[in-house]
């Protein structure tokens, strides 16, 4: 009975995730051209300091908190692994596992919900020594609970016996130490009886799910106002067929969001165009500022990207992003995994976000805990191989992965040779080439040698560079290369006769 229930609740929570999953592949451009009223509003590549800011910023922080967070992701000793959905969606649990009336029992929690640990200036302080640059809040899930005292509903947290407006609170600790923050908001409400998911069909229909599109806009408006230091919005729950069918007004509101707060960052996951088409319009044009479909996964390389800003997202435990209280049985992401991610996404002038989700007390998890810490004594190092870099033109390296920044190049390294010789592959036309190499955090230079080692038709040439014998790390390295003029040319000593 427990892998039944097990499996009916995997297959449920399966429906509903990946009605909107995202791409995992290269994006095909479309075979022909349509007449697009409802596509993009921003130019591909903004200039703009707000743009470039975001470019820059590396590594970010994710936090989903809210109600779910008290249960935990199970209820009454019943888990995802036992037939309840995964953390944040809990409230959809259906199916034999589920308690009877738990959708009622749901939207009672707020009653329950006095976070009396939560101190946003730790979890800010926790952040910065991690070295994060940017911060993506909660201020509302599916679920329909405002952590904000919002005017336009009285599901909020000022009817909890908490009280206190937590995104204030989150957002003035952040920008306190220097973080930027960004505030997720779902349109998706389950509980709302406005909300639709198919598109509105009758007059009675169409007025109620405009109350709600009014609605929407009003809460936006109203988290610009009044937390006016946030630097965007990122959006979820916008793949129903009501709200695609709203394109019209979601162009709308997009033109008047950016003209309300003028360099205001939205990603990809906002809108549709008329068409139905959500992240690109019909003809392959991103709809927003950067790629948000790269969630729980990661391009495998650069040309997949097709110049589009972007960051990738990640979880700690499979797929948990809100509050478990049980990690045990679970492929928990070492520290170890989250910096080669980081650094495969900084190779391809992505941001790479770690999703942390506190408990109902106001706690980080204790393995979140731990990995802040590993994290935040490696970016103390090797901080400047990740912030403000770019890809690098380098053939890829077995070794790990290049950024670049000017005349030099960083070379991190996961995949340490049993020769200790780390050898970098350049093109023989290049006019600039590697010297001067250190390894970060260590300040001795490198002995490097040029080696043309003459394969015929070998457009590349090569320079090797020794690592110490004594030098140990426990986890991955950055090596610091100074790029210099090239005037040595390799010599055409003979051609193959064939």
């Amino acid at each position: 009975m427990l892998k039944r229930n097990c499996l009916i609740g995997f297959l449920f929570f399966f429906t509903l995730y990946n009605v909107h999953a995202q791409w995992t592949g290269l994006k095909e451009k479309p075979s022909s051209y349509k007449e697009v009223k409802y596509g993009s509003i921003t130019p591909k590549d903004r200039q703009d300091d707000a743009m470039r800011r975001f470019r820059a910023y590396g590594l970010g922080q994710f936090i989903h908190w809210g109600i779910y967070s008290i249960a935990g992701n199970e209820w009454e000793g019943v888990s995802a692994r036992g037939g309840a959905a995964a953390p944040e969606w809990i409230r959809s649990w259906r199916g034999p596992s589920a308690p009877e009336n738990w959708t009622e029992i749901y939207d009672n929690l707020y009653k329950e919900f006095d976070p009396v640990d939560f101190d946003a200036s730790k979890w800010a302080k926790q952040a910065k020594e991690m070295g994060v640059k940017y911060l993506i809040f909660t201020t509302k899930h599916h679920d329909g609970f405002a952590m904000w005292p919002t005017k336009y509903s009285d599901y909020n947290i000022t009817n909890t016996p908490f009280k206190r407006d937590i995104v204030k609170e989150v957002v003035d600790a952040y920008h306190a130490v220097g973080i930027d923050v960004y505030l997720y908001f779902s349109v998706l409400e389950w509980n709302n009886p406005n909300y639709f998911y198919k598109a509105p069909e009758t007059k009675e229909e169409e007025e109620r799910f405009n109350k709600f599109l009014n609605y929407t806009k009003n809460q936006l408006f109203e988290l610009l106002d009044n937390y006016p230091e946030v630097k965007g919005l990122w959006f979820d729950g916008t793949w129903d067929e009501a709200w695609k069918s709203a394109y019209k007004f979601t162009y709308n509101l997009e033109i008047e969001l950016r003209e309300k707060k003028p360099g205001l960052i939205i990603g990809s996951r906002f809108r549709n165009d008329e068409y139905g088409s959500r992240h690109f319009d019909s003809n392959g044009n991103l709809l927003g500022d950067y790629e948000q479909g790269w969630e729980r996964k990661l391009p495998e390389d650069i040309s997949w990207l097709a110049g589009n800003d972007w960051e990738g997202i990640m979880t700690l435990p499979p797929n948990g992003w809100g509050f478990m209280k049980d990690w045990s049985g679970l492929y928990v992401k070492t520290a170890d995994d989250i910096l080669e991610m980081l650094m495969k996404s900084v190779s391809m002038n992505g941001n790479f976000v770690v999703n942390f989700g506190p408990d109902g007390l106001g706690n980080m998890h204790p393995g979140e805990q731990a990995l802040a810490k590993e994290v935040g004594d490696w970016m103390a190092v090797n901080k400047e191989a990740v912030y403000g870099v770019t890809d690098c033109s380098y053939p890829k390296t077995p070794y790990g992965y290049y950024t670049q920044k000017e005349n030099t190049v960083y070379l991190s390294v996961f995949n340490r040779p049993v020769n200790n010789l780390i050898r970098v592959k350049v093109a023989k036309d290049s006019k600039l080439a590697p010297a001067h190499a250190t390894i970060l955090g260590e300040g001795r230079e490198l002995p490097v040698k040029h080696a043309d080692i003459g394969l015929d038709l070998d457009r590349f040439t090569y320079f090797d560079f020794r690592l110490p014998s004594s030098f140990h790390p426990k986890r991955a390295f950055v090596i610091k290369m100074k790029l210099i003029d090239s005037t040595s040319k390799a010599e055409r000593l003979m051609d193959a006769k064939m």
